[in-house]
């Protein structure tokens, strides 16, 4: 009984210790680089929570948006951009209407192609706006942020967090073209993982397996449309070339949306987090 008492006052003397040495966590200051939409209504509940224990989240966004505005437990900070409220809203429209059309599928895909080119034109334009926005570039450096808090579906935020040298966690969903894959430098076996809308089960066939692995192929035109100019982009402040893969692999913590409830498991790395229970912290009562 008498080692016993010992070693529990041993442990109670060390917790005191480690208590005496200082706070568990001091309060940071968090950039907060948002996808707008759907992305924004899960991010909005981890800045929420954050502000809750003490920390100082700024929200950056355009001044031109769908779903962020400005609430009391974050700062907001807006940019100009070289779009219109009413254009952005068309653009979404288009894409809303695409939804429910009842046509052949390579009609609704080029139909999708269109607009997707022209929310990427939308969403790179804005970028480009903020990060040659020296004025705001500048504060953003004076105010020494710990961390960037973005969703890399949004590339801009990673290139941000990367010109200004702060680490970054990324909260997503997935990226297509398995650049979440490449940017954590994780295993991606086609034979054992089921891609993105294939509807594969992880006990595919030889014919399966083989449809899984040519089928990121055809992602690929997409994630050029939409993604690879901020790589370009990038390349201009860095004064080098830049891939989309080197501003990536900049991620400290992958936060992803996901879990393996919904999603087969699959191979991780250390950093990467599964948070899927986050999409239901607004649930509602069916």
């Amino acid at each position: 009984m008498v080692p016993v008492l010992q070693d529990l006052g041993m442990r109670l003397l060390g917790l005191l210790l480690l208590l005496s040495v200082g706070p568990w966590a001091e309060a940071g200051k968090v950039l907060v680089v948002p996808m707008d939409g759907s992305h924004w209504l899960s991010m909005r509940e981890a800045v929420r929570e954050l502000h809750a224990r003490g920390h100082q989240a700024v929200v950056l966004t355009p001044e031109v948006n769908m779903h962020i505005k400005g609430e009391d437990f974050f700062t907001l900070k807006t940019y100009t951009v070289p779009h219109t409220q009413e254009e952005f809203d068309q653009n979404f429209a288009n894409y809303i209407q695409i939804v429910f059309e009842r046509q052949h599928f390579l009609k609704i895909f080029f139909k999708s192609m269109a607009v997707m080119k022209d929310s990427a034109v939308i969403l790179y334009r804005g970028c480009r706006e903020l990060m040659y926005n020296k004025t705001l570039i500048g504060h953003l450096n004076a105010t020494s942020f710990d961390v960037v808090l973005t969703d890399p579906v949004y590339p801009c935020g990673a290139v941000l967090a990367k010109y200004l040298s702060i680490p970054t966690v990324f909260f997503l969903r997935y990226i297509p073209c398995d650049l979440d894959f490449e940017g954590t430098q994780c295993p991606n076996p086609s034979s054992y993982i089921p891609r993105l809308l294939t509807r594969h089960s992880d006990h595919m066939t030889f014919l399966q397996r083989v449809r899984n692995m040519l089928y990121p192929l055809a992602l690929k035109y997409i994630c050029h449309v939409t993604l690879s100019p901020y790589a370009s982009l990038a390349s201009e402040f860095f004064q080098r070339q830049v891939s989309l893969v080197d501003i990536l692999s900049h991620g400290s913590v992958w936060l992803f949306r996901v879990d393996f409830v919904m999603d087969y498991p699959r191979p991780i790395m250390p950093n990467m987090v599964f948070i899927g229970g986050i999409n239901c912290a607004s649930r509602k009562l069916l």
